[in-house]
C-alpha cells in the first residue's frame, strides 16, 4: 500500500473541544495538518500547515508529540496515511484558508453527527475522549 506521511494537530481549546477541518470538495472531517515535505521535520510541517490552512501561528516547542498512527487515507483511495500527531493548545481564533472549506470545534457528542476520516474517527478522537477526566469509565 502507498503511504502518505503527514503531520497533524490535536488542537485543544480551553473547553476540551478539539478542532476538525474539512477540505474543499470532500465530506470527511479530520485533524488539521498536512503532508510532510522531503527533509522537513514533522513539527515544522505542522507549523507550516496550520498557518497556511487556519492562519494559526504556533511555537513548535509547544507542540507535544503524541505518537505515530496509521489508517486508510480519507480522500486518496488505495493510500494509507502515516501520521505524526502533536497536541497543541489553541486559544486563538482560526480562519479556514487554502484548501480548507470548514473548521468546527467539537466535543465527543457533536462529532457523532459528522462524517469523520478513518484516522480521526477510529483512532485519534476515541483516544482523546478517553484521556479526559470526564470520560465515561
Amino acid at each position: 500500500m502507498k503511504v502518505i506521511d503527514i503531520a497533524a494537530a490535536l488542537l485543544v481549546g480551553a473547553d476540551d473541544k478539539t478542532l476538525l477541518v474539512r477540505k474543499r470538495g470532500t465530506r470527511a472531517f479530520m485533524q488539521p495538518g498536512g503532508k510532510i515535505e522531503a527533509g522537513e521535520p514533522a513539527v515544522q510541517a505542522l507549523a507550516r500547515e496550520l498557518e497556511e490552512e487556519l492562519g494559526l501561528r504556533i511555537d513548535p516547542a509547544q507542540a507535544v508529540f503524541m505518537g505515530e498512527f496509521k489508517a486508510p487515507a480519507a480522500n486518496e483511495p488505495g493510500f494509507e496515511v502515516r501520521c505524526q500527531l502533536f497536541r497543541v493548545a489553541c486559544h486563538d481564533p482560526v480562519q479556514p484558508a487554502a484548501e480548507i472549506e470548514e473548521a468546527v470545534w467539537v466535543d465527543a457528542r457533536a462529532c457523532r453527527a459528522l462524517e469523520l476520516a478513518p484516522l480521526t474517527g477510529d483512532v485519534i478522537l476515541p483516544a482523546y475522549w478517553q484521556s479526559l477526566p470526564s470520560a465515561p469509565r
